[in-house]
């Protein structure tokens, strides 16, 4: 193999073989003995036996090829399997997924009118799709929230104007807080919209508080005027002071590290401006309309019916709020007990409920590996991913999905390992996320010649490789002796029998993690123990040695090295 190496080197050359230097201009000599066609190749001598030249034909066959091919995909639906490739348009860090994904569909129609008539191109997932779902789902969630408090304010203060100006303080609070976004360089995205649904509470809190205060110097028989200048005077530290509490309760977010740290920035940046915008709000504003909108109260009038309705409501609550309170403070040393009971049961509940990073999320999409026996050939694993395939897309919740195998990229898990990437039909038109996930383990459990694992991708993916599990422990040093030593004690750690696999009976998860960390830092090991020549992607079984470069006018072609086992 490297006489062969060696002959198609130095037989298939491309560089200037002198140089031409005249009065005016100075010229390159290049000598044409570039080798450009399989046939062109079959004649080259590799080397002479006996006198007898041996040519590169007479050890094997010579064809004009691609540079890989152990690569294979198909885009797969209900009604159709097709051969495919597939592009992935990865955005880059700081940019839109909606903007990328809207230019790319607008670049759809020309893209197709470049490609001819047999090839079709079609989007396959979609990742701003469950985005913008998301975040209509958000929307609608902080509209009915604003929705609700001023019913709220309404049915408590039964006066259209009283109700209308603590709901004024709500857009004048949040359309501040998008001045401060905007200058923060934030976008309305969950986080941002979660924030400013917290926030609604809070910041109508602050003008209730001040309308009350104003309302009750009414009912002494003072002015509009007169009663917002005093009720302010009075309220204004106490806002004040509530206000900077409950911002101090978000600043700590502001200082968190690590991930957590740089996913909750923005939320808490978002809701502590809302809160102290809407301090501000509460002290200017809602005074001024309270001297505007207000009117005298007379006492003489009788009131609506729906006032008299709902104060027998508010009556019967105080009763019981009046009664509970006296009996909680003739049994002191009970309700005090019973304190420190919910504050001990807080903490054991906290120490003992299951935690995790971000639960899951149902975005219509499932990822399946595949996984064959070691030293499969390439053509029967992909006999062997059609058949799974053909199980998944008989599913019900399945829309539409990719299936793809590498003998050669061992990047992918290596030779025996396929993948798949389904998208499912919106939630509305299937069953929930984990039944079909149990359902697709169950029909894929019973392949003999293949291992399935279905995963719900998390939403955010945190560095790691693709693997089998929905965990993974890595390693990382500079120093390659300390790093072999510790992925020697990994096999000692105990294995979770929640996490020991996809399927019941096969092993996966922990185990399976252990080897491919054992190898990398055994790689890292070779130079130190005198193997220098040898390059991981050449331990692949079918791996193409890459001999020699062929230029052309808008490719470049590679002659490759297949040795036949």
């Amino acid at each position: 193999m490297n006489e062969v190496e060696a002959a198609l080197r130095n037989w298939n050359v491309n560089i200037p073989t002198g140089t031409m230097y005249g009065p005016d201009r100075t010229l390159t000599l290049r000598a044409d003995g570039q080798l450009t066609s399989a046939e062109a190749f079959r004649k080259l001598v590799v080397v002479e036996r006996s006198g007898a030249p041996v040519h590169l034909e007479e050890l094997g066959n010579v064809i004009d090829s691609v540079e890989d091919d152990k690569n294979v995909s198909w885009s797969i639906t209900p009604d159709t399997v097709r051969r495919s490739i597939i592009l992935a348009i990865q955005k880059q860090p700081g940019s839109n997924t909606v903007e990328v994904a809207d230019s790319v569909k607008k670049l759809m129609p020309v893209f197709r009118q470049q490609l001819p008539p047999a090839v079709d191109m079609e989007i396959l997932v979609d990742r701003s799709e469950a985005v913008k779902n998301s975040f209509n789902d958000v929307r609608f969630s902080m509209l009915l929230s604003l929705g609700l408090v001023v019913l709220v304010i309404f049915l408590f203060l039964r006066n259209l104007p009283a109700t209308a100006i603590p709901s004024l303080a709500l857009p004048f609070s949040i359309i501040g807080t998008f001045a401060v976004m905007a200058v923060m360089g934030y976008t309305l995205d969950n986080l941002s919209l979660m924030a400013l649904i917290l926030s609604i509470g809070f910041v109508v809190d602050d003008a209730i508080v001040m309308l009350e205060n104003i309302v009750r110097h009414l009912e002494n028989g003072e002015t509009p005027l007169q009663a917002a200048f005093k009720g302010s005077q009075e309220i204004s530290f106490t806002i004040v002071s509530m206000t900077l509490s409950l911002a101090a309760v978000f600043i700590p977010v502001l200082f968190m590290g690590g991930i957590l740290g740089r996913l909750f920035r923005e939320f808490a940046i978002t809701i502590t401006a809302a809160i102290l915008i809407s301090g501000v709000v509460s002290v200017t504003l809602t005074p001024m309309l309270c001297s505007r909108f207000l009117k005298s109260i007379n006492h003489g009038r009788k009131p609506g019916r729906l006032y008299r309705a709902t104060e027998r409501i508010f009556d019967g609550m105080l009763d019981v709020y009046d009664h509970s309170l006296q009996w909680v403070l003739r049994h002191r040393a009970s309700t005090l007990a019973f304190s420190v009971c919910i504050l001990a049961a807080t903490g054991y509940l906290f120490v003992r409920i299951p935690k995790g990073f971000i639960p899951d999320s149902d975005n219509d999409q499932l990822s399946i590996q595949t996984e064959g026996e070691q030293g499969i050939s390439f053509d029967q694993m992909g006999i062997n991913q059609q058949k799974a395939a053909e199980i998944i897309r008989k599913d019900p919740s399945v829309l539409s999905f990719y299936s793809a195998i590498s003998g050669s990229n061992a990047q992918s898990g290596g030779a025996n390992f396929g993948r798949m990437f389904l998208h499912l039909k919106p939630r509305a038109e299937r069953d929930s996320l984990d039944v079909v996930i149990s359902r697709m383990r169950q029909k894929l459990s019973g392949l003999p010649f293949m291992r399935a694992y279905v995963q719900n991708l998390p939403s955010i993916r945190i560095g790691g490789q693709l693997t089998t599990a929905m965990y993974q422990y890595t390693l990382q040093g500079t120093d390659t002796g300390e790093l072999y030593s510790a992925s020697q004690k990994l096999p000692a750690a105990p294995e979770p029998a929640a996490q020991r696999g996809d399927q019941p009976g096969k092993g996966g998860g922990f185990k399976g993690q252990r080897a491919s960390h054992r190898k990398c830092a055994v790689r890292r090991l070779r130079p130190p123990l005198g193997v220098h020549d040898l390059r991981a992607d050449e331990s692949v079984p079918g791996h193409a040695r890459p001999v020699a470069s062929i230029p052309g006018p808008s490719r470049r072609h590679i002659a490759a090295l297949h040795q036949i086992r």
